[in-house]
């Protein structure tokens, strides 16, 4: 895969051999914000020839300019900076890196705060990802994607920028994992293997515990473990624990549907577009890219997360629709759609969540239904809730990191939807209110938790291309939760 950038900050100079980058807001000359890089003012010269009048998001880009230490020299126009939030300059960072890509060494000069900085390096982070690990021939233009890519932020808040940094490079590095986690193909990615990769997370002092087949049929946990037996692959949990807080605290819990392939069992997906079905394991890509994000960060409370991993298939040994299993809360499941298979992997993983570790709260992540789709389009994650404060603190968490929900409603009547003649209730009510209904599911096994289910099906894989993001998985959740930690649980 492409060469993760290094990125550091320093006070202002101007380093020889680099392309110099300069953040000009509207209405200023671009050399005058880069004198030491720019004595002969070539950047003025060239933005009048251009136009350039620092427009966000434009730019202006001059190559092996004369009289001058750099290689290339580029403006990247701001617009108005007091209009500037973090995410903006997240995009800034991104746009900037879609531009110098080519380059081994970038000297940016920021004439901006810490928090900026910092927010500005970890858009540029983000936007350099690639997942090309099984290519063996590149085109040209990527070939320089291999090379040490080198950026040096330079500004007068150095100290604070590099503090600042430390949580941002690990919100950064927890939404590449989560990348990486879902554009993984599935003859890779078994639920074995990515028990395994859940498990390094124990050299940043996570603790493990993987439930293998065996063990979690000794907790009845027949409603995940249905799903999974038509697959040669066997099922695993993995219960990741982060000791940040103190040991009164109860902790926070994070649940993530891990189905690494989901074919839709007997009742069989269409052909096309099924190989996206790789991804159906969003949820549990997230919940362990931010476990990974809070230890890296030494965030300062106690989580849990929670990821069941299976594999949906068809073999002679798959569930049937109209078979009945038990879930580990007891309550029993009539199967009238094997493709509605998410849902019975959360019920058992979220009742154990409940009942061992009485969490504080309670956020699962799922690729849950085509159904959000419809709603909601690409843009917002659907957020269902039993707490209005938390589903408050979502809704903020996702303005602040970019990484919005929307709010859908539960209500008793749609509990007739899913309502069983043979059985406590079915996995699923039918075409109307598909989002609804899986979330009246989930809701049976939570209790009176504070508790809320994010489905992600149309933000998690298939994402949209944005300034921090080329690749087909955004990563999204994880900046999401880590600002909601953050904000609101961490003191």
């Amino acid at each position: 895969m492409s060469t993760i950038p290094t990125i550091s900050f320093a006070k202002v100079a101007a380093p020889k051999k680099y392309a110099h980058v300069v953040l000009c807001p509207a209405g200023e000359k671009p050399s005058a914000l880069v004198p030491l890089a720019d004595p002969e003012n070539v950047l003025d010269g060239a933005a009048a020839t251009a136009r350039f009048t620092g427009k966000s998001k434009s730019k202006l880009d001059v190559l092996a300019p004369a009289g001058t230490n750099a290689t290339r020299l580029v403006a990247i126009g701001l617009g108005e900076t007091e209009k500037l939030k973090l995410t903006d300059w997240m995009a800034l960072g991104g746009v900037t890196f879609a531009t110098v890509a080519s380059e081994t060494q970038v000297a940016v000069y920021f004439d901006g705060d810490a928090d900026a900085a910092a927010a500005f390096a970890q858009g540029y982070l983000l936007r350099s990802y690639k997942f090309d690990k099984y290519k063996t021939k590149k085109a040209d233009d990527e070939d320089k994607s291999d090379k040490p890519h080198k950026l040096v932020i330079m500004l007068d808040e150095v100290t604070a920028a590099r503090r600042i940094w430390t949580a941002c490079k690990a919100s950064a590095e927890g939404t590449i994992l989560a990348r990486d986690l879902v554009n993984e193909p599935a003859n890779v990615l078994t639920p074995v293997e990515f028990a395994k990769r859940a498990a390094s997370l124990s050299k940043l002092g996570v603790e493990i515990q993987t439930l293998t087949e065996k063990e979690m049929k000794k907790l009845k946990m027949d409603a995940l473990l249905g799903v999974a037996q038509g697959s040669r692959n066997p099922p695993r949990m993995v219960v990741m624990k982060w000791k940040g807080g103190k040991a009164k605290d109860k902790p926070l819990a994070f649940v993530g549907k891990g189905v690494t392939f989901d074919t839709g069992g007997i009742s069989i997906k269409p052909s096309g577009g099924m190989e996206d079905m790789k991804g159906d394991m969003g949820g549990a890509a997230a919940v362990t890219g931010l476990m990974h994000t809070l230890a890296a960060r030494k965030a300062k409370v106690n989580a849990i997360g929670i990821i069941g991993l299976v594999e949906n298939m068809p073999d002679g040994n798959a569930q049937r629709p109209g078979d009945i299993v038990k879930s580990m809360s007891g309550q029993t499941i009539e199967i009238i759609n094997t493709d509605a298979e998410g849902r019975l992997v959360l019920c058992d993983a979220l009742w154990y969540c409940k009942e061992k570790f009485k969490p504080q709260i309670m956020i699962n992540l799922a690729t849950l239904t085509g159904a959000v789709l419809v709603a909601l389009g690409q843009q917002h994650a659907g957020l269902f809730s039993n707490n209005d404060e938390l589903s408050a603190n979502l809704t903020e968490a996702g303005l602040a990191s970019g990484e919005k929900v929307w709010r859908l409603p539960l209500a008793k009547e749609y509990d007739k939807m899913i309502d069983s003649k043979f059985a406590d209730m079915k996995n699923t009510g039918g075409r109307f209110a598909g989002s609804i209904t899986a979330a009246q599911f989930l809701a049976r096994y939570v209790g009176d938790t504070p508790w809320a289910h994010l489905d992600i099906a149309g933000t998690a894989l298939g994402s949209p291309q944005t300034d921090i993001n080329t690749s087909w998985s955004a990563g999204y959740g994880v900046s999401l939760l880590n600002q909601l930690v953050a904000d609101t649980y961490e003191k």
